[in-house]
């Protein structure tokens, strides 16, 4: 599994850099690493974090809700079911920055993986938008075991991310996989994480998902494979790195939270919806399957069998791409899609130079789970200056982070 290798520096009075101001719900199961915990709830109020612990009714026999009230910012939580607070999971969901679960035990994390909400971090954590951050402890047979690899690959589908066990001596004097990563790895997953929160602040981001829909008749349509999922994820990570978000979307999926959605359906009305927008905005990303070609003349009845095989011409769409980087205003990033087969760089090398944008994000959507319909994607991002970086497959908001990391790298030296 993944962990982090970024590095923390301190910034001029002294404190790591990512973590000031930032809210971290702490969440703590019951392993024998609990007493790690401790020290991480330190260390990150000491870099100028708002701390909020909440640990699980089991993990409070390895360690004691008072020492983590006294260093945390708030006094540790431990239920669900609360008289002064009836609903401390959305309060602390809707508050945190980012939720770090150390140690993550092999229960905690089936759990998880399952949707489950027997206790206060399980359902605070299934009702937050916040970036989570796990780290396993657990004995080295466990960490081994199937399921708990199968709970794992789960969540990082899902985005989570997960900081990877050290082998070492485990409890028992047993020696191997499955000790809590050391504390200075565990802080340094989460600055990168919390480094990334505000680079967008302040900044107007639209984001285009889904397939269109060219009408044949009042039944059928031309259309394409695309479910939206890579282009909500991008609005949701903009969102969450503090941009002001639109996202033009030919998706049903439900509206990501504190964005704003326009629907639209065809590929006429998409292009309408994001010329009327792209001049207020300071970064546009096209993640839409805009059709290429729509009937030239959709029928007003339905097209019968029974009346033989329909004479179907089509005609170009507009090319909304096209258009946008011909019309751009200085200092606006502007990122293309291509969705190609067979070569699929070369396709997204001549799409970036025919269109006039910033950046392109190439899939290779013959790939099985690449792209289209799919949780996963992997993609080989461009750039008008050369340079290249492919993101292995991956869960569809670490895509989404891997664009908008290039997207600030380009304004940043542009």
């Amino acid at each position: 599994m993944p962990s982090s290798g970024v590095a923390m520096s301190p910034g001029a009075d002294g404190r790591e850099s990512g973590f000031e101001g930032a809210v971290v719900v702490l969440g703590v199961t019951a392993g024998v690493a609990a007493y790690k915990a401790v020290e991480i709830c330190r260390r990150l109020v000491d870099a100028g974090c708002h701390v909020l612990p909440v640990l699980t009714p089991t993990a409070t026999r390895f360690v004691g809700v008072a020492t983590f009230s006294a260093l945390a910012s708030e006094p540790a939580r431990t239920e669900l079911f609360d008289p002064a607070d009836p609903i401390p999971h959305t309060r602390l969901a809707q508050a945190a920055d980012l939720v770090l679960v150390a140690p993550a035990t092999a229960n905690f994390l089936a759990e998880y993986a399952a949707g489950l909400a027997s206790d206060l971090l399980g359902a605070m954590l299934l009702a937050t938008s916040a970036p989570v951050i796990v780290c396993p402890a657990m004995h080295a047979e466990m960490w081994r075991h199937s399921s708990v690899q199968e709970n794992l690959a789960t969540l990082t589908r899902r985005g989570v991310v997960v900081v990877a066990p050290e082998s070492g001596r485990l409890a028992g004097g047993d020696v191997g996989p499955g000790r809590l990563a050391d504390v200075s790895a565990v802080l340094a997953a989460a600055a990168e994480v919390l480094g990334r929160r505000c680079d967008l602040a302040g900044l107007r981001v639209l984001v285009t998902a889904g397939g269109t829909r060219e009408p044949i008749d009042p039944v059928r349509f031309l259309g394409n494979r695309s479910s939206g999922r890579q282009g909500y994820a991008l609005a949701v990570e903009a969102r969450r790195r503090g941009a002001t978000v639109t996202l033009v979307s030919a998706s049903t999926l439900d509206p990501p939270p504190g964005v704003e959605v326009v629907p639209v359906e065809t590929a006429a009305e998409l292009a309408g919806e994001v010329l009327a927008r792209s001049a207020e905005c300071d970064v546009v990303v096209m993640a839409a399957a805009v059709a290429d070609f729509r009937p030239q003349k959709a029928s007003p009845t339905k097209l019968r069998k029974r009346d033989g095989v329909p004479r179907l011409v089509l005609e170009p769409t507009e090319d909304v791409l096209a258009e946008l980087g011909s019309r751009r205003r200085p200092g606006q990033v502007l990122v293309g899609f291509a969705a190609e087969t067979g070569d699929a760089p070369a396709g997204g090398a001549a799409k970036l130079a025919a269109k006039r944008v910033d950046l392109v994000v190439v899939n290779d959507v013959s790939v099985p789970g690449v792209g289209f319909e799919s949780a996963t994607n992997a993609v080989t991002i461009l750039d008008a200056a050369g340079g290249r970086l492919d993101v292995p497959l991956g869960p569809k908001p670490t895509i989404a982070a891997a664009v908008f990391d290039a997207v600030v790298r380009w304004r940043r030296r542009t």
